[in-house]
Parts: C-alpha cells; sequence; structure tokens
C-alpha cells in the first residue's frame, strides 16, 4: 500500500505579503504541532531536510525528529534529506539509531547529497568531491547499518578498524533510503545497492523521470535484488485546500518569492503565474488543490512512473499562516489518503486486466482551476 505523508525544511521565511517573519521559537512550535496532526490525521511519514541557511531551521533534523517522536505514536520520521556527503556517517548512524530507540522502532534515513553548498565549506569539505564523498560516505554508512564492529578504509576520512558503532537500533535494518533529483548515475547506484529510491520531481512533467526509474530497477534486477526491495517514492512540492483556485491562490504568493529568490542564485529568470499554471496543470509536478484533485494527481503519477510506494508532499516553500497549513494536513489525511488507498486497493485485482492511460489528463482540465 501507497504511504502518503509531508516532508518539510522548517522555513522561516518572510510573508511576502506582509513582509513578517514568525520568531524561530514559534516556527519551531508550529512545525511540531503539524507533525502532531499528520499523525492524528493518519498519515504514515513526515520527513525533516537539513539545511544550513538563515531561512531554514532544520540543521539538526535528527533533534527535530527526536521531539516529534515524544510527540507522536504512529508516524514514520525520517530525514529528507540528510547531507551525507557533508557528515560523518558514524554520527549519522548514531542519531538515528538513538531516534529509533526513542520512536519505539519508527525512525528512517533519506540520505542525499542536498542541493544547496552551504554544508561544504561549514564542514571543510571540497564541492569539486561533491559526488566521490556521496559514494564513500553511504558505502560507510551501510557497513555500520550491517555491522557492530566496523572494519573500513577510505579516502575522505579515517578507518574504522574494528571499532564498535553504538547504539544500535531497534530497527534490523534501520531504513536507508537514497534520495535523488535528475543524475541518471544516482538512480543506476541506488537500484546496484538494493536500495529504495526517493524521487525529487518539483518541476516540469514527472513522466520524464519514468526512463530513470526504469533504469534504477533494471540495475536492481541486474544486481539479483528483488524487486518488493526496489520501492520508488515520490517527493512533490503540494498544498491542499477546500477548493483547487483556494489552494492555488493560497500557495502562489509564498511559492514565488522562494524560487524567484533561489533564481537570483541559480540564473533562472522569476517565477510567474503562468508558469505556476502550467506546473499544476493534469500532468504538471506540482500537487496543489482540492483532495479529489490531488488524489487523481497521485494515481496519475503512480501509473506514469510505475509504480509508487511513497509519496511526500513538500508545502513549506510558502510562507503560509499556520491554521492553512493544518487544515492542508488535515485534508491530506481525511480526504486525499483515503481515496488513494481505496483506488489502488480495487484496482490490485484488475491491473493485469487494464491499465490507466498515460497520455491524458488524469481528470478534467477545468480542475486544476
Amino acid at each position: 500500500m501507497m504511504q502518503i505523508g509531508i516532508d518539510s525544511f522548517a522555513a522561516a521565511i518572510s510573508d511576502p505579503a506582509t513582509s513578517l517573519t514568525l520568531s524561530p521559537v514559534e516556527r519551531m512550535q508550529h512545525l511540531l504541532e503539524e507533525i502532531e496532526l499528520a499523525d492524528q490525521v493518519g498519515l504514515d511519514v513526515f520527513g525533516i531536510g537539513e539545511h544550513h541557511r538563515a531561512e531554514f531551521l532544520d540543521s539538526a533534523p535528527a533533534v527535530i525528529l527526536a521531539a516529534a517522536a515524544a510527540r507522536t505514536r504512529n508516524i514514520r520520521l525520517t530525514s529528507a534529506v540528510t547531507v551525507l556527503s557533508a557528515a560523518d556517517p558514524v554520527r549519522v548512524f548514531q542519531e538515528f539509531a538513538t531516534l529509533d530507540l526513542i520512536s519505539h522502532g519508527r525512525a528512517e534515513i533519506v540520505a542525499g547529497r542536498g542541493s544547496f553548498v552551504e554544508s561544504y565549506p561549514l564542514f571543510g569539505l571540497r564541492l569539486e568531491d561533491y559526488d566521490e564523498l556521496f559514494a564513500e560516505k553511504l558505502d560507510l554508512l551501510l557497513a555500520i547499518r550491517e555491522n557492530t564492529h566496523v572494519k573500513w578504509s577510505g579516502k575522505h576520512r579515517a578507518p574504522l578498524t574494528g571499532q564498535a558503532v553504538y547504539p544500535r537500533p531497534l530497527q534490523d535494518p534501520l531504513p536507508i533510503w537514497v534520495g535523488v533529483g535528475g543524475t541518471p548515475t544516482s538512480f543506476v547506484r541506488a537500484g546496484m545497492l538494493g536500495l529504495p529510491l526517493m524521487v525529487a520531481i518539483i518541476g516540469g512533467e514527472p513522466k520524464r523521470f519514468r526512463p530513470l526509474v526504469d533504469a534504477y530497477r533494471e540495475a536492481g534486477r541486474r544486481a539479483g535484488h528483488p524487486s518488493e526491495r526496489l520501492s520508488v517514492g515520490l517527493h512533490a512540492i503540494g498544498f491542499l485546500a477546500d477548493t483547487t483556485q483556494q489552494a492555488a491562490d493560497d500557495f502562489y504568493p509564498g511559492y514565488a518569492h522562494t524560487f524567484t529568490e533561489i533564481g537570483k542564485e541559480r540564473g533562472w529568470p522569476p517565477t510567474t503565474r503562468a508558469q505556476f499554471d502550467a506546473v499544476r496543470g493534469p500532468t504538471g509536478a506540482l500537487l496543489i488543490g482540492d483532495a479529489e484533485t490531488v488524489a487523481e494527481k497521485i494515481l496519475y503519477d503512480n501509473e506514469v512512473l510505475g509504480g509508487l510506494s511513497r509519496v511526500t508532499f513538500q508545502m513549506g516553500v510558502s510562507t503560509l499562516p499556520h491554521q492553512k497549513m493544518l487544515r492542508a494536513i488535515e485534508i491530506l489525511g481525511t480526504g486525499v489518503a483515503p481515496i488513494v488507498r481505496k483506488e489502488l486497493a480495487a484496482a490490485r485485482p484488475a491491473r493485469k486486466a487494464a491499465s490507466r492511460k498515460t497520455s491524458g489528463s488524469p481528470t478534467s482540465q477545468k480542475r486544476f482551476g
């Protein structure tokens, strides 16, 4: 059954309409309340990102997740992502093993390289070693997961010669996903290792990622991993309200502000409403609308990507009033998730007999505003 959840970067960005910014204490309190509600409405997972920038409060995600673990009962708690290239895998494992004990076995790691570069000079690393660092440190993290006493050597860290890494988690093995963007070698590497894959798709059309997802599955098959280990998750920007038009109108100002500011660093043009409306359309990447619209969009993404085991919503790129965020979480848990679960359960027996068309729209164009 597909898991549905939320990822947050603990953003502390200003409201573009009022220029007001919550204090870090207020924003953190709101975030913990959001995680509590996600647990209460039956969502499956909540992830916290990792950044080292002024506009985010998530430089220590395991600490936030541990606070959330004490306030929740069922929801799985994961990084989204752990910037493994700039971290010590021993400490990452220790932190998440501790979180696993606190949460009674609900911790997960999504390991990635990150989309910002501040962590490299901050921790004394060279950006040009970006990919080599990740490959080596992922190898060490998996070795620690496999063995309490670790013998390992590499280029970018002192060797381990049999030292023990404690504590050990409740889950054996502790779940480790690989978070990827659009780099083909990252998809293939995850498949060869037999690790579940979390694909971040924040623009364009998700169906263009199908060849990469297929390459992941083929690499895993060739490496001898069973298909059930080759899970694919989707991380997408999304937001919900009681109507699709309201969701779009509420979300757009903050979304445009965030991506325009990022664009100044990366050479992108300013974000426009026309671009936003196109990407939230029937086949675009954004999951924005009312419960039925978003549920059908998830089912469409599930089909064009060849089956998804998890979908997580990134709602925090737009500054919104706390009550609207809570309402969006409520709709996701009580509206979207039941529709998706029901449809997937009903489709399972008939999957071999019929398949959803992938070239058209999952719903009528007018429903997207």
